[in-house]
């Protein structure tokens, strides 16, 4: 996969090129991280209570699928054969950038899932937390 070229540049200075992909917990995507974002995540992962089933299942799914990846010269990043199935990922990709991630998806998976929110509507400003409800648009 090549990482458009408008993030080629932050993924080098902020990591050397060093990312991490893991599945996500809830839909049929990978999730893409530069290094320094994973590790706050992976510390915070580290810090809840183990004992917690959800917990564990949580962990369980983010840290057990954590794959080191390294962006070449030409920003091109190989995924890993035993992630692709979970996204379905065959022969067209989609790159969602989201933060401090990307979330990898199959183009025809992400087209479904985008045209369903847009079907049913984006949900009304007052049905998001309020930090949300002050987002400027």
């Amino acid at each position: 996969m090549v990482l458009p070229a408008r993030y080629r540049g932050e993924v080098v200075s902020d990591c050397e090129g060093h990312m991490i992909l893991t599945r996500d917990t809830d839909r049929t995507c990978l999730l893409l991280y530069k290094l320094p974002d994973w590790e706050k995540i992976e510390q915070a992962l580290i810090e809840l209570p183990s004992t917690n089933p959800a917990v564990q299942e949580m962990q369980m799914i983010l840290q057990g699928h954590a794959t080191d990846v390294d962006m070449d010269g030409s920003g091109r990043i190989l995924i890993h054969p035993s992630l692709r199935p979970i996204a379905n990922l065959d022969k067209q990709i989609m790159l969602v950038g989201l933060g401090r991630r990307f979330e990898v998806w199959d183009l025809n998976t992400w087209e479904a899932v985008r045209d369903g929110i847009l079907d049913k509507g984006v949900r009304k400003r007052e049905d998001l937390p309020e930090a949300a409800q002050n987002v400027p648009l």
